[in-house]
């Protein structure tokens, strides 16, 4: 009886004209606090090593992360206050930025190499990585771009050109760096804005064939490709090598179990897995929170996901349209090819 009766009161409260302000706002912000739980639990035992010697610190890392999240909440703030259409008059200048910073961070001496890569720009403070800002400068220039011709849009060559060659400018020189991870959310956000236009199904499987194509290719001419999907398909063939990580990240989940080791009390975190407290921190979260603190994540990004569609579907203008449902799929789409490195069922790029 009293299941029944709290299933009108719930959709009472869905009509009301904010219920999707405040799910993205409860959602976001749990998120927001979860994921600074865990950087600072991931992070505690690198800070302590890497810090100065001298004042020797486990909040380094989370130090750095608590500024950028400032930094975010401002532009966050400042954001909610530009209307769409300086959003959409903008759009192109931030395209141009974005094309910009991706050619300069390949020079050398300019852009800082990591790990074989060189995907960040070096600004003292903090290091910039400008492949994120293209994945943004895409998804707004693409639903402006959409929203001008959407009297054109019945012809592929009017869905096609200029989106896709641009978003393949863009990916070519995050593949340059190299970043196959980043290069894949930028499909995300190309096939997210062609999927809320109404683009045919032969379009997507035109399109999905020649990115495998070229998957395939690129996969061929870089070895250390080749080793990732190899050792995706047995990590136990090299575990102290390519395999390593990717069975380390699985055994911390599974030492987690149902609720976990406690927060805090990750043994991976102490040097046995790499990239812990970024690529992998969802196998730390499920070793010290366990199946249900990924369980929780994973239903924040479900009604986030459920925010953003509702936003998409009652929204009167186009470009919020646009942008609203393209970000859902961007952010569930990164989240789950984040999560797939570390369960397994995708390789680690």
């Amino acid at each position: 009886m009293r299941a029944t009766s709290s299933a009108p009161a719930l959709r009472t409260y869905l009509d009301r004209p904010l219920a999707s302000y405040y799910l993205v706002l409860g959602s976001g912000g749990a998120l927001l606090a979860l994921g600074m739980v865990m950087v600072f639990s991931a992070s505690s035992v690198e800070s302590l090593v890497n810090s100065n010697p001298n004042s020797r610190s486990p909040f380094t890392v989370f130090e750095r992360q608590v500024v950028f999240m400032l930094i975010g909440l401002v532009g966050l703030w400042l954001g909610l206050r530009l209307r769409p259409s300086t959003y959409r008059r903008l759009s192109g200048l931030g395209l141009l930025g974005a094309i910009f910073l991706l050619s300069v961070v390949l020079v050398p001496g300019i852009g800082r190499a990591e790990y074989g890569a060189r995907r960040w720009l070096d600004l003292g403070l903090f290091q910039l990585q400008p492949s994120e800002l293209a994945k943004l400068a895409l998804l707004i220039w693409g639903a402006d771009l959409l929203v001008r011709k959407q009297k054109m849009l019945g012809e592929w060559r009017h869905l096609l050109v200029p989106l896709v060659p641009v978003a393949v400018l863009l990916g070519g020189l995050i593949m340059l760096e190299p970043d196959l991870g980043t290069t894949l959310c930028l499909v995300l956000i190309l096939f997210g804005l062609l999927w809320t236009v109404g683009a045919p199904i032969s379009m997507f499987l035109a399109l999905v064939a020649v990115m495998l194509a070229a998957v395939v290719a690129l996969i061929k001419i870089e070895p250390y490709r080749m080793q990732r999907v190899l050792t995706f398909l047995d990590p136990f063939s090299d575990p102290d090598g390519a395999g390593m990580q990717s069975i380390r990240g699985m055994y911390a989940l599974a030492s987690g179990g149902w609720w976990g080791v406690g927060l805090g009390n990750s043994r991976m975190k102490w040097g046995l897995l790499p990239a812990g407290e970024t690529d992998f921190i969802f196998a730390i979260l499920g070793e010290e929170l366990g199946f249900l603190g990924c369980l929780i994540l994973l239903a924040l990004f479900a009604t986030l996901a459920y925010a953003g569609v509702r936003i998409a579907r009652r929204t009167a203008d186009p470009f919020i349209r646009l942008v609203s449902s393209t970000i859902v799929i961007w952010l569930v789409g990164q989240a789950t090819i984040n999560v797939g490195y570390v369960v397994g069922l995708l390789p680690v790029t």
